[in-house]
């Protein structure tokens, strides 16, 4: 046993640069701090916080398409424009968010908290505004794009620095990561929240539709008051969000000390900004792993952005499509510890190809059988499976990819946040441009606004967007993976060997950031 520990961290010394390790060197022996704990209190005010973002997000994300063509009656190519700039802006403001916090100053009230004071009562009347159906319907794409924009600029205003907060929370990586599991566990909940009240109080009203193009005046009559019944419905529903979001945000600022941190106070040189992004852009592991998640999140984007069109259309559970949503993100939400433990006990790549794979049989009886309840619950059920593993993979794998950049680049420190905010750039992005290209198929196949059904080309085209496109996407991530280098045993020698050189930094009065930690923030 002790003969293969010393060889196992031989193995892990020969990883470093040569210089790093010194013979005869020993740490330094410091004066232990008093450790401060924090409260349970603390941290679930502190998890409260992450609530907002993924409920809003899941209720734009599951209906503001099917709002935009059967309520607000935007016609289709208007509504790809909408959808597609919206989630591409959403995805430039990540990075630019991030600079403008990195170069803010320190206040009484912190650097980060004043972000997310201020921006939340403007996002909660700007997510309002999403949701309102103006009376004229000249300049409608202009409104709903311009507040779709101005909302996912405020949200990333709140979000960004609320990650970050995670690194002002405590001193302590012990507090910081039980911090972490509470947060997590109330954003999954979040998911499902959000699901639950958009679709539970929209799912009350009359559905809006006109049984045929040329019906009776009296029909379309009863139809305006059936499309007004459902407009209140999604204003209630955004009222009763933006409430929660604000109770959140109000309980996160009682509840949470944003605390200065010795690193604060280094004078260490930054990193140009392109030349971190030239080295990380250069990292083979990194591209891969991008390249691989890119087209397994563009699958279930695809999934998720056309589903309620899918259910009311092509299946005709018209009425049901909400239920079949709550039912996807409970099991999500009961199946990500499963995911956890079959990961840390199989590896993460076993687990990439397990959990992502899981979804195309399903996905193929979708597209094969013929309109059933049952049969389409049984499938919401087991794709929730499918989407736990899509959440928490990339998260679990991308500080991987950063250790081993660190020890490639050990003198080279500060690209955290790169190698994060460029993954979730590129997702939005794919995202935008997924819902832009399905919403504007929609159009090109005749699409019909408010119609209580669909021409064959238009339930056609839902059925491949929503069954034999994701299948096709995740087959081409599952093979991107197999180049992706970091298995579980790169991955062992990785964290002896960063273990090493963290040690060698400690006894020589330095300490660098944990890649791991990290995840956890961003």
């Amino acid at each position: 046993m002790a003969k293969g520990e010393g060889a196992e961290s031989g193995s892990a010394a020969g990883l470093l640069p040569t210089g790093i390790l010194q013979a005869g060197e020993r740490p330094v022996q410091k004066e232990p701090k008093k450790k401060k704990q924090l409260s349970i209190c603390n941290k679930l005010c502190y998890a409260v916080g992450g609530a907002p973002y993924q409920v809003t997000g899941c209720a734009l994300g599951f209906f503001l398409q099917i709002y935009l063509l059967d309520v607000a009656q935007v016609d289709p190519f208007s509504a790809s424009i909408i959808l597609f700039v919206g989630r591409a802006w959403d995805a430039i403001t990540d990075p630019l968010v991030g600079f403008c916090i990195s170069k803010s100053p320190w206040t009484r009230l912190g650097r980060l908290m004043p972000w997310i004071i201020f921006s939340t009562p403007l996002a909660i009347i700007a997510y309002f505004l999403i949701w309102f159906v103006p009376d004229f319907h000249q300049g409608q794409t202009l409104w709903y794009l311009l507040f779709y924009c101005l909302f996912e600029t405020l949200v990333t205003c709140f979000h960004v620095p609320y990650s970050a907060l995670t690194m002002f929370i405590s001193t302590e990586q012990s507090e910081r990561d039980s911090a972490t599991a509470y947060r997590m566990t109330v954003e999954v909940l979040g998911t499902v929240l959000g699901t639950a009240i958009q679709g539970q109080i929209v799912g009350q009203a009359d559905s809006p539709c006109i049984p045929d193009v040329n019906a009776s005046t009296a029909n379309r009559t009863q139809s305006s008051t059936s499309i007004k019944e459902t407009q209140n419905a999604y204003l209630l529903a955004a009222g009763v969000i933006a409430s929660i979001y604000v109770i959140c945000a109000v309980i996160l600022t009682l509840g949470v000390r944003e605390q200065r941190e010795s690193y604060e106070t280094q004078q260490t040189k930054q990193m140009p900004f392109f030349r971190g992004l030239r080295l990380v852009m250069s990292h083979g592991p990194y591209i891969k792993l991008i390249a691989g998640f890119l087209f397994t999140s563009l699958a279930f984007m695809l999934v998720e952005g056309n589903f309620a069109l899918f259910c009311t259309y092509t299946l005709g559970f018209r009425n049901e499509f909400q239920n079949l949503l709550l039912a996807i993100m409970f099991s999500a939400t009961v199946t990500i510890p499963i995911w956890q433990w079959f990961l840390t006990r199989f590896g993460k790549k076993t687990a990439v190809y397990v959990g992502i794979s899981s979804a195309v049989p399903f996905l193929i009886l979708v597209a094969l059988m013929e309109s059933n309840l049952i049969v389409t619950y049984v499938v919401a059920v087991a794709a929730g499976i499918s989407v736990a593993a899509a959440f928490l993979l990339p998260w679990s794998m991308l500080p991987d990819v950063i250790d081993d950049f660190h020890l490639k680049q050990p003198h080279i420190h500060g690209t955290e946040p790169i190698f994060f905010s460029f993954y979730v750039f590129f997702t939005k992005f794919a995202s935008g441009v997924s819902l832009g290209i399905s919403t504007l198929s929609l159009d090109f196949t005749g699409y019909q606004t408010r119609g209580c059904s669909q021409p064959a080309r238009v339930k056609f085209t839902l059925k491949m967007l929503v069954t034999m496109a994701p299948i096709v996407l995740i087959l081409i991530g599952l093979l991107l993976f197999k180049l992706y280098p970091i298995d579980e045993e790169k991955r062992r020698q990785n964290k002896k060997a960063l273990q090493a050189l963290r040690e060698e930094a400690s006894s020589s009065g330095c300490s660098d950031t944990d890649s791991t930690e990290l995840a956890s923030i961003l």
